[in-house]
């Protein structure tokens, strides 16, 4: 029937699904070092030196585009873990992927995401 298309797009609309090419923006932050050999919600153990990310929603596995708009800089990151718990935060980097675009030294910022799958 021609409705499915419609419900389809819909039902992805109010999941919270997020498409590939999506833009997203949001403050960002990073993990504390302390957190590294945690493991993540994904059941991965963190690991401060690898490009990953937390986020409430993208699934995991996800590649994201994260370009911090003060700096200029941009990282690929994979989403492994659930997060942030701040109030405001769209993602929380690995110190590795904070570092890349430029961030450790402000904490937190307002970045822009680009979901790459």
């Amino acid at each position: 029937s021609r409705l499915m298309p419609v419900l389809l797009m819909f039902l992805i609309a109010v999941s919270g699904i997020t498409l590939a090419g999506e833009v997203l923006e949001g403050g960002a932050s990073y993990y504390a070092d302390s957190l590294d050999g945690n493991k993540t919600a994904s059941g991965e153990i963190y690991r401060k030196d690898k490009l990953t990310a937390a986020h409430r929603t993208i699934p995991f596995g996800t590649r994201v585009n994260v370009t911090y708009p003060k700096t200029g800089k941009s990282v690929e990151v994979i989403i492994n873990d659930r997060g942030p718990h701040a109030n405001g935060r769209l993602i929380d980097l690995s110190g590795a992927a904070a570092k890349e675009i430029g961030l450790v030294d402000d904490g937190h910022g307002e970045v822009k995401l680009e979901i790459l799958e």
